[in-house]
């Protein structure tokens, strides 16, 4: 079929034949063609779909995937011409209830940020390999826009094609703003794949469709309204200022605007006092992090960080101040697009969805916010256990 001006989709496909498999699409860089990304399945894990598809603009001896205004960034009108086109293809083989996930190199990395950041309820993950997201070229990069979307993201500090403007940018909104669970990658090296990425990329994409594979994924994107019966008003505030500075790397900790001593006090105090609540050591952190214990996972193991136990959430140490918790995914979201804290890497491939950090409280005010948080986490917890 021939869509919008372009002719009809190329695509070489490798792995699994049966159309209810999972679809791993591979989007090559601008000047390349669809055989020489495919040879990467070879490297990827067995089981789902491999499509590699040819994108519809001849350049240079290959092909791109939108006319450009400088390296790394799209003229819009274009951009959503050839986005308009791969869905027309997509939803030919994809049909909603399929499985996707998007892998893109380069150019193919802008082209599948595009296509999320467009739709990201759509798919069910994305890797942005060595590319930017194509920022000002129409599509919204607002907070929480990729809430409960599993990314994967790598770039070589060396990069001389892309300009370091835009993989810096790139990198602080996914692993910051966009709401995504971000599992990143940098290496010294430059513009290329190396066998640790293609590594860490596959052991992802693992992850991600086994857990895909059990249950239904959360709904991607910015939540809707949500209510918080924990929180005076029902509502959960914006919270003020730029967000910390957060390692992204395991352990995830909060760098910077840590909590003062004493407000990490009286939170724990008041987290011990929520009704079924039994605290000590972490069965997940690192040393020094108290954990908070309520019933078990028998109901429902989503609620909980370490269901065999009970634990929902537990209280970094002082020099970090932060907490890792669970909530409902969208509630998870809404803590994103609200500013009050982040998604934990592994949200959703090998942890929980509703899996998070959540920013120590810096004054009174944020106090009673954060503990309003910890307890719809104990909530979820105590319905999961009655299930």
């Amino acid at each position: 079929m021939t869509t919008l001006g372009f002719p009809p989709a190329v695509v070489a496909t490798s792995g699994s034949t049966d159309p209810a498999d999972p679809l791993v699409v591979l989007l090559h860089g601008r000047g390349s063609n669809e055989r020489e990304i495919l040879g990467l399945a070879a490297h990827l894990p067995a089981g789902p779909e491999y499509a590699a598809v040819r994108a519809p603009i001849a350049e240079g001896g290959g092909f791109a995937w939108f006319a450009n205004r400088g390296i790394g960034r799209p003229v819009a009108d274009s951009l959503r011409s050839t986005m308009d086109w791969f869905r027309s293809w997509l939803d030919d083989v994809a049909p909603a209830g399929r499985p996707v996930l998007l892998i893109g190199f380069s150019g193919g990395a802008a082209f599948a940020g595009g296509l999320v950041l467009d739709d990201p309820s759509r798919y069910a993950g994305t890797a942005i390999l060595y590319g930017t997201l194509p920022f000002d070229a129409g599509l919204p990069t607002d907070t929480g826009r990729l809430a409960n979307l599993p990314v994967f993201v790598a770039q070589g500090e060396g990069d001389h094609v892309i300009p370091r403007e835009l993989l810096d940018r790139t990198w602080n909104y996914l692993l910051a703003e966009s709401g995504a669970p971000t599992v990143a990658q940098r290496q010294p090296g430059g513009h290329q794949l190396t066998t640790e990425t293609v590594r860490d990329l596959g052991d992802w994409i693992t992850h991600r469709l086994a857990y895909v594979g059990r249950r239904t994924p959360a709904p991607a994107g910015p939540p809707s309204p949500v209510l918080w019966p924990t929180i005076i008003g029902g509502e959960l505030p914006e919270r003020r200022g730029p967000g910390p500075e957060v390692s992204w790397t395991i352990p995830q900790q909060q760098k910077t605007q840590n909590a003062p001593q004493d407000l990490q006090e009286r939170l724990f105090d008041e987290i011990r006092q929520l009704p079924g609540v039994e605290v000590g050591p972490s069965h997940i952190s690192v040393p020094g992090a108290r954990g908070f214990t309520a019933g078990d996972g028998s109901g429902n193991e989503q609620a909980f960080l370490v269901p065999e136990v009970g634990e929902f959430a537990h209280l970094h140490p002082s020099y970090d101040g932060s907490l890792h918790l669970v909530l409902p995914p969208e509630m998870a979201a809404d803590v994103s697009t609200k500013g009050w804290g982040r998604p934990h890497m592994w949200a959703g491939t090998r942890l929980s969805p509703g899996f998070m950090l959540v920013y120590g409280p810096r004054n009174d005010d944020e106090l009673t916010t954060v503990r309003g948080i910890v307890a719809a986490s104990r909530s979820y917890a105590a319905t999961a256990s009655s299930s």
